[in-house]
């Protein structure tokens, strides 16, 4: 039986790169008529700055959950992120959400950008508990050097903070150190599954309540209620995207238990320099569309919610029973939403 409620539902505003942020605030605001529990705001710092879009957000909606999914480690500095995610807490009334990412290396590497470790990682995160906590911190480690650094107010309800995660490592180090985990799309019921017990044992382990650490399944979300041309956008284009980056794709696949060798076959079509190129979106996504050919069928339909919005829903549901707390629909727009929430109206038990 479906039982999904909106409320265990989140969105992305502003998918991909995005020319002009001002449309983000009315698909929010679309996100909070609808019920549903939240929006992600997927950084790109031409059009989508953390700091200036969550803080329009934050006065474009009530109720909304707000979440950063994701930003970065290394951009900024630990003083200003703990500061700026304080005011959007402050401002939201309480519904920030800070999420992080290890982002791909090999780009932030070009970038300059540090790309931190998972001690790294763990660091960064009690560095910005104490600062909220008010505490100056001294410290010298894989998160940097920082003699001396305090907020001049601390923050009594500290917004939480999850990682995004696909790794065993990476899942562990959520469930140890983070409020909650993010989980990577393309993930099947039995990926979820597996990600979801580490994260759980990770925090019991650390003698934590492994209930209280909240796991988001990422789904791409294609139903036959969308036209067809923007369905190929969505899923095929978006399935390359993640694939043709060896160190994205091989996580992923080594969590659902499939075999690695199509990344080969996608690597060697240099897509993976599309991500930080000048190149037209309709370009990149018409490559992307046309390797997907180089992926096996059951990637795309074991990964993903594809059908009618029925078996949308029973897709999404099943990843609820494998473990997620809530859901992040991924590729569909806010507008094309209104059939899947009607057939989960129909669904639901009178």
């Amino acid at each position: 039986m479906i039982r999904l409620e909106p409320s265990r539902l989140h969105a992305y505003i502003l998918p991909g790169r995005a020319a002009d942020p001002r449309p983000g605030l009315v698909q929010a605001e679309q996100a909070e008529a609808l019920g549903l529990g939240g929006i992600l705001l997927s950084e790109r710092w031409e059009t989508k700055e953390l700091g200036a879009m969550m803080g329009a957000l934050t006065q474009r909606t009530g109720q909304l959950g707000l979440v950063a999914g994701l930003t970065h480690f290394g951009t900024r500095h630990p003083l200003v992120i703990a500061g700026m995610s304080a005011t959007l807490q402050a401002l939201s009334e309480g519904r920030f959400v800070l999420g992080f990412g290890r982002g791909v290396p090999s780009g932030f590497r070009k970038l300059g950008i540090p790309v931190f470790n998972n001690a790294g990682m763990a660091d960064c995160a009690g560095i910005l508990r104490r600062l909220w906590a008010g505490e100056t911190v001294s410290y010298e480690g894989p998160a940097g050097s920082y003699p001396e650094m305090q907020l001049a107010q601390g923050c009594t309800n500290p917004p939480p903070m999850i990682l995004g995660a696909v790794g065993p490592k990476t899942l562990a180090l959520g469930g140890t150190h983070f409020d909650g985990v993010l989980l990577h799309p393309f993930l099947t019921r039995d990926g979820v599954a597996r990600s979801a017990a580490i994260v759980r044992e990770a925090a019991e382990q650390a003698g934590r309540d492994p209930a209280t650490v909240m796991i988001y399944a990422t789904v791409v979300t294609a139903p036959d209620t969308m036209p067809e041309a923007h369905r190929h956008d969505v899923l095929e284009a978006r399935a390359v995207s993640y694939f043709m980056h060896r160190e994205v794709g091989l996580p992923i696949v080594s969590m659902n238990g499939w075999s690695g060798e199509p990344l080969d076959r996608l690597e060697a079509t240099g897509l993976s320099r599309l991500e930080y190129g000048q190149a037209s979106v309709a370009d990149s996504r018409r490559l992307m569309a046309e390797a997907v050919s180089l992926l096996p069928p059951e990637w795309l339909a074991e990964g993903a919610a594809q059908g009618s919005p029925g078996q949308c829903l029973e897709r999404l549901q099943s990843y609820i029973d494998a473990g997620a707390d809530q859901i992040v629909l991924h590729g569909i727009a806010i507008d094309q939403l209104p059939p899947l929430l009607t057939a989960a109206e129909i669904s639901a038990p009178a």
